[in-house]
């Protein structure tokens, strides 16, 4: 025991509440600190993502106009899901689809599917070996139709600005079934503005259309918040490191983001440089936002077996220099 402090929240720990008030009224939020300036705060009540992310104060993702939104005014058809896109951090996109709006064997599937409105049905945390573990279940499961669960870890190191989030997602049902994730996450002001520094460890860089083409060469460039700006969307291969990184340079902050390229073999730079719409998206998924259809079609399209479960993980690193 640290005969400084009286009690381990002093200090480190994570504590849960509930907001009141407005859309987000009920939504249950664990906030953690890591004891070294790191601070993630966790909705349990949309699948378990990160909401927001500060280190030593300073905010690091965007907090979309629709703020916290509880899962009730969730509309899953066509793009109403940007009716309840509160970014964050962390939004899960998927799982049973990624990306536009589409038809694919008959089933009618909305922008970016349903997970990011799910509540967790259980959720513990604990300390272990200097870590705080955090565990989440989020069940999918319907009934005359699929029956997926994903299971959720976060570590965070006590003392040390980084952390983990793995995901084991397992098909509980007796059907195969399609799976899409896209772990969309959201850069924002004032580690995103047009001095931020960004890398991604990329062989090869494609517009996803050709407003996005006219424009490649400064896929890595930001810029200041312009009216009416039309989103630029640049996917990215990577062999087997993923790597991306966004560096502040005048507030000496920023974070990396790892993961096994084999796979997450789908890595989306979302560009959007709107006034108060201003987010970049670095994005690791298995799948790319174009529908599901679009990947069954090319081939690209995963599935899970009955009783099969599959795993990814992503590690978040803050950095102070580039």
């Amino acid at each position: 025991m640290n005969p400084y402090i009286g009690h381990e929240t002093q200090f480190y720990g994570v504590e849960e509440h509930r907001l009141m008030g407005g859309k987000g009224d009920g939504i249950r939020l664990l906030e953690v600190n890591n004891g070294s300036g790191l601070e993630a705060v966790i909705s349990l009540d949309r699948n378990a993502d990160i909401s927001r992310l500060r280190c030593r104060g300073i905010n690091l993702n965007y907090f979309s106009p629709c703020g916290y939104t509880a899962p009730a005014f969730c509309e899953a058809q066509g793009t109403n899901w940007l009716k309840s896109f509160t970014a964050g951090f962390l939004t899960t996109c998927g799982l049973q689809a990624v990306g536009s709006p589409c038809c694919d064997e008959g089933e009618e599937l909305p922008l970016h599917g349903t997970i990011a409105n799910q509540p967790t049905d259980r959720s513990i945390w604990y300390k272990e070996d200097g870590k705080l573990i955090i565990r989440t279940r989020t069940p999918d499961e319907v009934i005359f139709g699929r029956k997926l669960r994903l299971l959720r870890t976060f570590t965070f190191p006590i003392g040390k600005n980084e952390f983990t989030f793995s995901d084991t997602i397992e098909n509980t049902g007796d059907r195969v079934e399609p799976l899409e994730i896209l772990y969309h996450m959201n850069m924002g002001y004032p580690l995103l503005d047009e001095d931020s520094i960004v890398s991604i460890l990329s062989e090869k860089v494609t517009p996803r259309n050709e407003h996005a083409a006219e424009d490649i060469d400064n896929w890595m460039r930001m810029e200041k918040p312009t009216a009416g700006y039309e989103e630029r969307c640049y996917y990215h291969e990577m062999k087997d490191r993923g790597y991306a990184s966004i560096f502040q340079s005048k507030l000496k902050v920023g974070l990396a983001i790892e993961y096994d390229a084999t796979e997450l073999d789908c890595f989306v730079e979302w560009k959007m440089m709107g006034i108060r719409d201003y987010v970049l998206g670095l994005e690791c998924g298995n799948a790319y936002p174009d529908g599901r259809d679009i990947m069954r079609e090319q081939g690209k399209l995963k599935f899970l077996q009955p009783g099969q479960k599959k795993t990814y993980t992503v590690t978040i690193k803050m950095l102070d220099s580039v």
